[in-house]
């Protein structure tokens, strides 16, 4: 049997009542309750949301530069120069500051022949789909040696110059045939002499193809590198050596010595420091910024029925007030950001001396002078890219340069107190999960229990709106009834 919910209600047909507004009216009450908890799951989702994109930058900063500054390897940085082009290094942590001495004896190279000139029997011009027996080559086969590997091709009546080079390919080569200038070129896949190429075979056939000497080609032998440091010689078959975890690069060849100095990278040190400083005040900004929002007062989610009075614009101008505002004044979020503030206000002890911030030119801006959502990050002295303190002078790069080994001590430590308050704010609880800066268990335990209540609360108006109008269709019926009889009787007295 149908529930009343289903039926169709046709009502006020016989009474002329407006029955739809008179039901309405008496479930206001229940309608406001569902409007209320949609609203209230609705703000708890936006909440989750405006949550979600503060911890994914707090976690940001506490899983990667805050965390890698942690150790002395991340310091361990080393800049390298050479006196000539033709070779660069890259200075591995191991690598000795100072001045080293180099000389390229070879560079490695890769085996390339150019093939002699082609043509058919006839003399005509030799293409893709030219077969080898036009240019008088009969069937029979050639080596390739490619290192210690020999394959052998065999030639027969009917393969064409395409299918040649494509053999030549499968043997371990590159292979091209260049029909502009009637030659084919040929090279080694790697440098170095392990990877060099040779043919063999039938020397007529060798020469037909221009891939002997006879034939016109000319092969350039591969070569290994070869690099003599501070008078020890190494070899590689690429120009990529690696020497006591460092990196030299052959460029070219000269016959001049190079001179590599080594030294420690100031500006690796200074450009770490900085990218922590900026992760630093891209979280602590919209912290601050969720913290000082204006209220929302008098602003609530809109219904359905509200939005459809409302522009497109207009929705968003009323959701983007009531979103910015979710996390205005919240204590978790205060106690988040005094957290962050605490760490890196507190002294370092280096070497017996406290040092601070401020020792390194760091400092937060002028309180009056700056944004209140700015106003704990933090601005680095003599910073090209920071218009406000661009012209101080730069005690940062000054300290590194005169004691990279004091500006590290102090960062290592400095960073391991953010990086121990951070966690203590994002350890498990049975209200958060583990890295959530906030109370995620809680509040999907909250939206859940509000789905339910709404579920609950829709079927209590669903019940009531059908009990009425259960009751104003029985009153229908007998005001149809009452109608018919009372035409019955105005009929006989007619008579």
């Amino acid at each position: 049997m149908p529930s009343s919910a289903n039926l169709i209600r046709l009502t006020g047909m016989n009474s002329g009542m407006d029955t739809e507004s008179i039901i309405t009216a008496l479930v206001s009450t229940k309608q406001t309750k569902v409007d209320d908890a949609k609203k209230a799951q609705t703000k708890l989702q936006w909440t989750q949301d405006a949550w979600k994109d503060i911890n994914s930058q707090v976690y940001s900063l506490y899983s990667g530069k805050l965390s890698n500054m942690r150790f002395s390897t991340s310091y361990a940085k080393m800049a390298t120069k050479t006196s000539n082009s033709a070779l660069t290094v890259v200075a591995g942590s191991n690598a000795v500051q100072g001045v080293q001495t180099a000389k390229i004896v070879s560079a490695a190279k890769a085996g390339y022949l150019t093939g002699g000139e082609l043509e058919t029997a006839e003399g005509g011009k030799v293409n893709a789909d030219t077969k080898l027996a036009d240019m008088g080559i009969s069937a029979g086969s050639i080596s390739v040696t490619v290192g210690k590997e020999t394959k052998n091709i065999e030639i027969t009546d009917d393969m064409t110059m395409s299918g040649f080079v494509n053999k030549l390919r499968d043997a371990g080569v590159n292979a091209n045939f260049d029909e502009v200038n009637q030659r084919l070129f040929i090279s080694s896949k790697a440098t170095g002499l392990k990877n060099d190429f040779s043919f063999s075979g039938d020397a007529e056939t060798l020469k037909s193809l221009g891939l002997s000497a006879e034939g016109g080609a000319k092969k350039l032998a591969a070569s290994d590198a070869e690099l003599e440091l501070n008078g020890a010689t190494f070899k590689s078959d690429s120009n990529s050596l690696t020497i006591n975890g460092s990196t030299y690069i052959i460029n070219g060849e000269t016959s001049e010595n190079i001179s590599i100095t080594t030294e420690t990278d100031t500006s690796g040190i200074y450009d770490m420091i900085k990218g922590f400083l900026k992760e630093y005040n891209t979280a602590i900004n919209a912290m601050s910024k969720a913290y000082n929002a204006e209220a929302a007062k008098g602003y609530e989610p809109l219904t359905d029925d509200m939005k459809a009075a409302m522009s497109e614009k207009q929705i968003d101008e009323w959701e983007s007030k009531i979103k910015d505002s979710l996390l205005r004044k919240d204590s978790t979020l205060s106690g988040v950001m005094s957290a962050m503030r605490m760490a890196m206000q507190e002294g370092v002890e280096v070497d017996g001396v406290t040092m601070y911030l401020s020792d390194f030119g760091i400092n937060t801006g002028s309180y009056f002078d700056t944004d209140a959502n700015e106003r704990y990050a933090y601005h680095i002295d003599g910073d090209a890219d920071d218009s406000t303190t661009a012209t101080k002078a730069d005690k940062l790069k000054a300290a590194i340069a005169s004691d990279p080994t004091k500006v590290t001590k102090f960062f290592q430590e400095l960073s391991s107190k953010v990086y121990t308050a951070l966690y203590d704010k994002m350890g498990s609880t049975d209200y958060s999960s583990i890295y959530k800066v906030y109370n995620d268990k809680k509040m999907k335990s909250d939206y859940d229990s509000y789905t339910k209540k709404i579920a609950d609360l829709e079927k209590k108006l669903q019940d009531a709106e059908d009990k009425y109008y259960k009751q104003f269709s029985k009153m229908e019926t007998a005001l149809s009834k009452l109608n018919s009889n009372q035409s019955y009787l105005s009929g006989l007295f007619a008579r």
